[in-house]
């Protein structure tokens, strides 16, 4: 079935992803902490450009780690046991999580700081 059918089934489909990433730890702490990004953003009435860039850092960082998660999930089924280059894998897709997160954390403090001191 092609036609809105399949790009409504495309939807539920990731929505299904997103709810099996839900299940991970890291994800729901990032998703505390984007929380608490909205609430103070909401509560220091921010302009609509920081609004801009904390919700593209939260997009990025939730999405990396799904992305992260699927991955972990892949390298497991493929090779159970302990294997280097698996680890690697692993180890630099949580790698590229961590730069996003230190960098949107950054991003946080810059455009929320002088509504805070201020």
């Amino acid at each position: 079935m092609s036609g809105i059918g399949g790009f409504l089934r495309g939807f539920r489909h990731a929505a299904r992803g997103v709810g099996l990433a839900a299940r991970d730890r890291n994800l729901r702490v990032m998703l505390a902490a984007a929380a608490l990004v909205v609430v103070l953003a909401f509560a220091y009435e921010v302009s609509s450009g920081a609004w801009a860039a904390l919700l593209v850092c939260i997009g990025v960082v939730l999405g990396a780690e799904v992305v992260n998660t699927a991955i972990e999930c892949l390298a497991d089924r493929v090779q159970p046991e302990q294997e280097p280059a698996i680890r690697d894998v692993k180890d630099l897709a949580a790698g590229a999580v961590l730069v996003l997160s230190v960098t949107a954390a950054v991003v946080g403090v810059v455009v929320l700081w002088p509504y805070v001191v201020g």
